[in-house]
């Protein structure tokens, strides 16, 4: 195929690439592949375990392998994006995904489903960045960045809950290993599209050595602050397992910065980190990923467990919630992302969803689906699609191209961080409401499932409420750290990212060539 011309113009923008809008298909394909695995596996997790022999007490190694590797090393996957090229990276992580599911779908024994749920985390963690700074780095024009981040913001918020409805498809009418098998045709056919039309702007690499204590640190640091909050859920809080990893997460995490603060080529820049731009956007939208984890998880019991909804019947549950995702993301945030500052999308949007957080908190065995399911999940869905679609645009606020990798994987890191100790934090809250109910009423109970029921709901509404807070504080950091102004304009300083200087009303591009 003929070479893209991406060296500046005459007026100083970049040319844009005439197969972008293409590109952009098998960018999101590729996003939706690795969204989608986050929760399609939980749904066929229950026949898998039969069907291998795995221990209820490793059975959440199932999910936690997965979450390990892949927040443990996404800044590392970042920096390579940036090292090898990012086009490089997306072909390398869809060809290893699709290879490790294609392991996990033919598991035989338990060894090799968790070997396969970590080599997908390893190669989703490759995958995830490279994604986010190819669209970074190949949509300059500001309208078209927010469209573009639009209907990626709608499948990174809304895909988790359409793998519940695949997830409940494949398991129920053919068996868990599809959950596995499905990765590959997506994969197979986003990385034939990304070798056709995906074409990465010259000289935007980051060709300097590789950070290697820098890399030890944080994947070691991530880990243990991820299988921190996995070990919380089931051992408790002040369990010494538990605190051991929190205290050896803060000790390397700490020694990560220390070394990034001095070394020459910092796998993670402190630059890219103390913008207060980007910084309000990681924060807020690990805040907020807490929250909808939380949710996922207590709606999916509920649903399953006190209404008794089949799992097919449980994924066109969460329909509303997808609907109000991609409206928020497409026909709110993308509309009005070039004509109001990020910080008045994403402080309403998270307040939006927030309100429909609330309506849960009213939770009860009879409630009506229709009458308070349904409305809070089209708000939480508008709200937090409004949010997300700024944030994902923000990720690379005032970024170089250089840093554009290491950007993205940040955004990807706060929001696997923020799942980690949504679903523990949540959770431990619930279990603690549930037992506390049961405890007060027992005395008086004549039935005792009746007396569980309403116990487990109780503990879903206590920790729906700490939801509801959780997202408040998002609101909060997003109205307060992010101060930059419409996307049509541009802090034009020393050009570090530093956010100082002096606005002016300049359209330049994102990214320099």
């Amino acid at each position: 195929m003929p070479k893209i011309d991406t060296s500046p113009s005459r007026s100083g923008e970049s040319i844009p690439d005439p197969n972008r809008w293409k590109a952009l298909v098998f960018i999101a394909l590729a996003q939706l592949m690795v969204v989608l695995d986050a929760t399609i596996v939980n749904i066929a997790l229950p026949s898998a375990q039969q069907d291998l022999g795995i221990s209820d007490a490793n059975r959440q190694w199932v999910i936690t392998a997965y979450a390990l590797a892949f927040g443990g090393l996404l800044l590392f996957g970042g920096r390579l994006a940036d090292l090898w090229g990012r086009k490089r990276t997306f072909v390398v992580g869809l060809v290893g995904f699709a290879a490790a599911s294609a392991l996990g779908g033919a598991a035989t024994s338990e060894a090799m489903m968790l070997g396969s749920r970590a080599l997908q985390g390893l190669f989703g963690a490759l995958l995830a960045p490279a994604a986010l700074s190819l669209l970074a780095v190949t949509f300059t024009d500001v309208k078209e960045r927010a469209k573009a981040f639009g209907i990626f913001g709608a499948i990174a918020g809304g895909g988790g809950a359409v793998g519940l409805i695949l997830g409940g498809f494949l398991t129920e009418y053919l068996n868990w290993r599809w959950t596995f098998f499905v990765n590959i045709p997506f994969a197979v056919v986003a990385a034939l599209g990304a070798y056709l039309f995906i074409r990465e702007p010259a000289g935007s690499r980051n060709r300097s050595p590789l950070d290697i204590p820098g890399v030890v640190l944080s994947t070691l640091g991530l880990v243990s602050l991820v299988y921190g909050f996995t070990r919380a859920e089931g051992d408790g809080w002040l369990a010494g397992s538990t605190l051991g990893l929190f205290a050896a997460a803060v000790v390397l995490l700490a020694a990560f910065v220390a070394v990034e603060a001095r070394v020459k080529h910092p796998l993670l820049p402190l630059r890219v980190l103390l913008e207060r731009n980007r910084g309000g956007v990681y924060l807020s939208l690990g805040l907020a990923v807490i929250s909808m984890f939380g949710l996922f998880l207590f709606l999916t019991y509920y649903l399953q467990i006190v209404k008794g909804y089949s799992p097919v019947m449980t994924g066109f549950a969460f329909l509303p919630m997808i609907a109000g995702m991609i409206t928020g993301s497409t026909q709110i945030g993308a509309r009005l992302m070039t004509r109001v500052p990020p910080r008045l999308l994403m402080g309403p949007g998270f307040l939006v969803a927030a309100l429909g957080m609330l309506l849960l908190t009213q939770l009860e065995i009879g409630s009506s689906y229709a009458g308070l399911i349904l409305p809070a999940q089209l708000l939480l869905g508008l709200g937090m699609g409004t949010a997300f679609m700024p944030a994902m645009s923000l990720a690379t606020h005032g970024v170089e191209a250089r840093d554009a990798g290491v950007a993205s994987a940040m955004v990807n890191t706060s929001q696997q961080v923020g799942g980690a100790i949504g679903t523990a934090l949540l959770n431990t809250i619930a279990a603690s409401a549930t037992t506390a109910y049961v405890a007060a009423n027992a005395a008086g109970a004549t039935n005792e499932q009746l007396l569980q029921a309403q116990a487990m709901v109780h503990g879903y509404a206590s920790a729906i409420w700490w939801a509801v807070g959780i997202l408040v504080v998002s609101a909060a950091i997003a109205l307060t750290l992010i101060t930059t102004g419409r996307p049509g304009t541009t802090t034009v300083g020393s050009g570090t990212g530093d956010g100082e200087g002096v606005e002016d009303e300049v359209r330049i591009p994102v990214v320099a060539h």
